[in-house]
């Protein structure tokens, strides 16, 4: 619970910072069809990884509805370039 809880402060934090891109910034650049940084893809391909791993581990389903809305908030508010760090790497 308190590296969850380290996890979102550090996305909140961040959100404050003016010209951050969001994972989900990503995939709407991606989807408009734009080009995507090499370092861009690896930070989705990564945050995806991350997302099945932690859903998946849970076998509680308000447990993973929480969490499923956790990591929609990171998506939406996080920088991207937290899920470029070796921890979340495949």
């Amino acid at each position: 619970m308190e590296n969850r809880s380290k996890l979102l402060n550090n996305h909140f934090a961040k959100s404050t910072i003016a010209g951050i891109s969001s994972i989900n910034d990503l995939r709407e650049k991606e989807f408009n069809g734009e080009a995507l940084a090499p370092k861009e893809k690896h930070a989705l391909i990564n945050f995806d990884h991350y997302r099945i791993n932690e859903l998946n581990a849970i076998t509680d389903d308000r447990a993973f509805h929480k969490r499923y809305q956790e990591i929609q908030v990171m998506a939406n508010l996080g920088d991207y370039t937290e899920f470029l760090k070796e921890k979340y790497s495949i």
